[in-house]
């Protein structure tokens, strides 16, 4: 039960993760150089899981800007995804 424990935590962290990189593209951070790491970082652990989502469904352009779908299909198939991960190891007993 530990490991499906740990692994259900560790899912809600990447969630976690995913909702931070939404916020931090809605508002504009100050230039600060700890600020700008820590963005660089968030940016670095999402972009490759987004940019899946982002190859299948291009951004929805609305006047001069777009709308950016691919964290919300992001959080769906994550959502998916750790509960089938999380019961598969619940039901082997880890």
């Amino acid at each position: 039960m530990f490991i499906s424990r740990l692994v259900a935590r560790i899912f809600e962290i990447y969630t976690f993760i995913l909702l931070i990189r939404i916020i931090l593209s809605w508002i504009p951070l100050p230039r600060n150089p700890i600020l700008d790491q820590i963005q660089k970082f968030i940016y670095d652990i999402t972009e490759p899981y987004l940019g899946i989502f982002r190859r299948l469904l291009p951004m929805a352009r609305i006047g001069g800007g777009g709308i950016d779908f691919s964290p919300i299909i992001g959080f769906f198939v994550l959502g998916i995804i750790g509960n089938i991960v999380v019961n598969i190891l619940q039901q082997s007993g880890l």
